[in-house]
C-alpha cells in the first residue's frame, strides 16, 4: 500500500522517496552468484538462472528468481506432485513482494517484505547494497546462513525499461 510506504518514510527519517529512485523500472537478471565465507563462489540457482525485479515509482518491489532446469512434475495438477517434485520446485525458485526504500548516502535499498515464497522472510527487511553503472544494477546481500556456511549474494541486473 502506498500509505504504508509514506508512513515508512516518516518512520525511517525520510530517506529518498521512490519517486526520486534510480531503481524505478524492470530489471532482468544477468548473474546470481553466492560468495561463501571460505572464498568459494557458487551459483545457488545455477549459472543460467533467470529472473526479474521490478520497482514502481509508488514504492513497490517484486522479485522472481528461478533455476533454469527445474524438473517438471509428472502430472498437471500441482497439488499431486511428489515430495521430490515439490522440493525441487521450491528450492529452485525465489519470490517475494513488498515495498522499498533507498538510502543514497549508505548506497542501500531495503526491501520490506509483505509476502515471500520462504515464509520466514515475511515481514522482514532485506537490505541490499547497490551500485548502478550504465544500465546495470548490482545488489549485494548481507551475509546470510547457507548450507552451514555464510553466503553473500551478488546479483547483477540489466534494465529492461
Amino acid at each position: 500500500m502506498v500509505v504504508s510506504v509514506s508512513c515508512c518514510f516518516i518512520a525511517l527519517g525520510c530517506m529518498n522517496t521512490p519517486e526520486s529512485s534510480p531503481f524505478t523500472g524492470t530489471w532482468s537478471l544477468v548473474t546470481f552468484e553466492g560468495r561463501l565465507d571460505d572464498g568459494q563462489i557458487i551459483y545457488p540457482l545455477g549459472q543460467n538462472a533467470s529472473g526479474r525485479i521490478s520497482y514502481t515509482s509508488g514504492g513497490l518491489v517484486a522479485v522472481h528468481l528461478m533455476k533454469a532446469d527445474r524438473p517438471k512434475f509428472t502430472v498437471s495438477d500441482k497439488s499431486k506432485g511428489t515430495a521430490e517434485e515439490i522440493k525441487a520446485a521450491f528450492v529452485g525458485y525465489e519470490a517475494y513482494f513488498g515495498y522499498y526504500i533507498h538510502d543514497e548516502t549508505q548506497k542501500t535499498v531495503t526491501h520490506i517484505l509483505d509476502g515471500a515464497l520462504f515464509p520466514n522472510w515475511e515481514g522482514s527487511q532485506q537490505k541490499r547494497y547497490y551500485e548502478i553503472t550504465n544500465n546495470q544494477l548490482t545488489l549485494r546481500t548481507d551475509p546470510t546462513p547457507y548450507m552451514g556456511k555464510t553466503l553473500v549474494g551478488v546479483l547483477v541486473w540489466e534494465r529492461m525499461e
